[in-house]
């Protein structure tokens, strides 16, 4: 594969009336700040969010997939309950314990074009594996 394939992304796919959110990386970590990503894009682009207010994050589960879970049910919580966008997510993990710090913004009508609210993750599609030595990929799918 290319470099290119192996650079961190993120990537949407299609199920029924909802929506599923794909990260990937070289790191479970990696996998989850890209998946994160993909949350935000859901509602805009993210390269239009600004990264001017850090909201800090913390999970403990006994796996990764629930570690994702979480993660994304935080970031939902925080995008309704303070009106915000993040532009980027830093994941850390160490075993079952999850720290993140997400940068982001208040949601600007204007700027932003809302298309859509995310309503939470969901147990639908819920995975984070290692697809091969040190490529990882984490998605959910997530209720809109």
């Amino acid at each position: 594969m290319s470099d290119i394939d192996d650079a961190p992304r993120w990537e949407h796919f299609a199920h029924d009336a909802d929506i599923g959110v794909r990260g990937f990386g070289p790191t479970p970590a990696s996998a989850f700040e890209q998946a994160a990503l993909a949350v935000t894009a859901v509602v805009t682009d993210p390269r239009l969010v600004r990264l001017e207010r850090p909201i800090g994050i913390e999970a403990k589960a006994p796996m990764l997939d629930i570690l994702l879970f979480d993660l994304i049910n935080a970031l939902v919580f925080e995008m309704a309950d303070e009106d915000m966008l993040f532009g980027a997510v830093a994941v850390t993990i160490e075993g079952d314990r999850l720290t993140a710090v997400a940068r982001g913004e208040r949601v600007s009508r204007e700027r932003h074009a809302p298309s859509v609210e995310v309503k939470g993750a969901t147990f639908t599609e819920l995975a984070v594996v290692e697809d091969r030595p040190g490529w990882w990929r984490a998605q959910c799918v997530v209720d809109v």
